[in-house]
Formats: C-alpha cells, sequence, structure tokens
C-alpha cells in the first residue's frame, strides 16, 4: 500500500467516532537508574529521577484512536480514589470522553507501575482487584451506552481480564450494535472465555487463538504461513464466532489475516527495534478498526495495524502512534 493510499484512508477515518468499552487502567512509570545492590537483598536499588502517567488498558486504545481522530469515547470504571481522580483528569486533557456507568465507591482504579532503569524494566508493581457486574451494574452500563449508539461508526471491546467485559455485557451490546449497523472489533482475554460471536474483527494473539480454538498450544516450528496449528485455529474462529475477520498478532513474526472463503493473509513485522512491547495490542487494535471506518480492505487495515505497531514497540512506555510518524513508516517501507 502507497503512502497516498494511506493518507486516503486516513483522512476519510477522521470524522469517525468511536466508543471503546473494557478495562480502564491507570499506567505509572517510575524512572531512575541502578547505581548499586540493595545491602537488604541481593536487588537493584533504583534512585528515581522521575514519573510519568498515561491512560493504560482500553483507555490506551482510545488514546491511540485519538490520535487520528476527533471523538473517541470510553466506557468502564474507575475508581474514586487519586488513581482515579489522575486518570480521570488525564482522559479529560486528552479529550476523550468517560462514559460514567459503574464507579462503586470501594473499587480501586487499577494502577500498572513499571520501574525503568536505564531503559530496562527492573520490576512490573500491578494494584487491582477484578470487577464483577452485577446485574444492576449491567444494566447501569447499558443505560450509559444506549444514547451514544446512534451516534458511533465503530465499538471496540478491549479485555484485560479485569472484569468489565462480562458475557452477558458484550452480548447484548453487540446485539443492539450489529442490528444499527455498527463495526464492532474485541481484542480478547484467554482467561475470560467470552462467546465472541457476530464481531466484525476480533484480534487475539497466537497463544490466545489457539486456545480459544481448543487447540494443544504447542511452540510454532514453522513460518506462520506453514503453520498448522495457526492456520487450523483461524479457520475454527471464523466460524465459531461468526466474524467477518480474525486477526491474529504473532509478535516479532507480524499477524495473520484470516477471512472467510479467503487465503490466510500473513503481513510481516516492520518492526525494526524493540525497545517496549507493552500496549502494542491496544495500538493493533485500535488501528485495524480506524482504518476499516476509513474505508480500507481488511488487508490495508492490517497492514496500517502493523505499521502502528512497530513504531510504538520502538518507544518507551505505553506510546501511541501519530499521523506523521505512520505516514513516515510507509514511506521507509518503499525506499
Amino acid at each position: 500500500m502507497t503512502p497516498q493510499r494511506l493518507e486516503e484512508i486516513l483522512d476519510h477515518a477522521r470524522n469517525r467516532r468511536f466508543l471503546v468499552i473494557g478495562d480502564l487502567m491507570l499506567d505509572e512509570f517510575v524512572w531512575g537508574k541502578v547505581g548499586r545492590i540493595s545491602p537488604e537483598a541481593p536487588v537493584p536499588v533504583v534512585e528515581v529521577t522521575g514519573e510519568s502517567f498515561y491512560p493504560g488498558g482500553a483507555a490506551n486504545v482510545a488514546r491511540n484512536l485519538r490520535e487520528f481522530t476527533e471523538t473517541v469515547s470510553v466506557l468502564g470504571a474507575i475508581g474514586q480514589d487519586a488513581s482515579g481522580r489522575r486518570l480521570r483528569g488525564l482522559l479529560a486533557d486528552q479529550k476523550i470522553e468517560l462514559l460514567d456507568s459503574v464507579n462503586p465507591v470501594d473499587f480501586g482504579t487499577i494502577v500498572k507501575t513499571r520501574i525503568i532503569a536505564r531503559h530496562q524494566q527492573v520490576v512490573r508493581v500491578d494494584r487491582e482487584r477484578p470487577l464483577e457486574l452485577s446485574k444492576a451494574q449491567v444494566e447501569e452500563v447499558m443505560k450509559a451506552f444506549r444514547p451514544k449508539l446512534s451516534e458511533l461508526d465503530a465499538i471496540v471491546f478491549e479485555d484485560y481480564g479485569k472484569g468489565f467485559v462480562a458475557a452477558e455485557l458484550v452480548s447484548r451490546i453487540a446485539q443492539e450494535a450489529k442490528a444499527a449497523g455498527k463495526l464492532v472489533t474485541a481484542d480478547p482475554n484467554p482467561k475470560n472465555p467470552i462467546d465472541w460471536s457476530g464481531m466484525t474483527v476480533v484480534k487475539p494473539n497466537r497463544a490466545e487463538a489457539i486456545l480459544a480454538a481448543g487447540i494443544t498450544c504447542r511452540d510454532p516450528d514453522a513460518p506462520p504461513d506453514k503453520d498448522p496449528d495457526l492456520s487450523r485455529a483461524g479457520d475454527i474462529l471464523l466460524k465459531k464466532w461468526n466474524a467477518k475477520y480474525v486477526l491474529v498478532t504473532l509478535g516479532e513474526h507480524g499477524m495473520m489475516l484470516f477471512e472467510s472463503g479467503k487465503k490466510p493473509h500473513h503481513i510481516p513485522t516492520k518492526a525494526r527495534q524493540v525497545f517496549d512491547v507493552s500496549g502494542a495490542g491496544d495500538t493493533a487494535i485500535a488501528l485495524f478498526t480506524l482504518a476499516l471506518t476509513g474505508g480500507a480492505t481488511a488487508v490495508e487495515a492490517a497492514s496500517i495495524a502493523n505499521h502502528a505497531s512497530a513504531v510504538v514497540v520502538a518507544k518507551l512506555g505505553t506510546a501511541t502512534v501519530n499521523r506523521a510518524e505512520l505516514v513516515t513508516s510507509f514511506r521507509d517501507d518503499e525506499s
């Protein structure tokens, strides 16, 4: 695909409206340097030089979309704590609309803290308590969702397995969205065996795809286009989920696109440097969805998602890709 075609797709997607539904998180990065080993235990002592905070989880999908379009909303749970207030402020600063629905007083905002020393992650600390949506809470989410439905062009489910993406909620929203003719995409989580039937696109990674297809997971011993387990999983999932597309991310091997009645299409990775893979999956589902709303074919959308993921893994932290970086990636590919 040429950079000119990319620009055309991005122009068409500029006015599209998106809703991201899923587990909202606060990503904290503690930056520092290591100069010695602790006398208390054989661990490095990190001398902190700075801290950064970003919207994470499903909110990072929204961040990636917001780089290319004006109207992005998120629907999820945020605690009424200091981390929740910080996350709300970050979303407001980036002009991402938060649809309030489920915010229990006793719910702690999910926080992932990564301690980085000299560009190397030393440790990650997770603060979380998975949420279990009650029937009443599902109804509250539906009340927040329904007034937005007519305005939307696409809905993205981002499931980190923290409880907000409940089976009943997915089923009801997907049914109403499909009836309204909306594009619906999903990034699943293996810990949450949801029926993703009726989605336009489902984007698992290879391990998730193999598991969801009910195949015994083995390390691949062949390239993606000759991987029998991957091919079989793609065929099974297209039927199981009745999805238009299944896009399987393959890490350093790129992506494999499955479409009913067509031969699987392998998109090799464009990553030249990999500093941090955190958030790469968020970028992939965001840009694949965005591209489809801009009139891209599935193969074009997969190529755009692949280039976008290559850009973000070359950055430290929970990063996004912008239009200039994406266009440059395609131009570099031509040269």
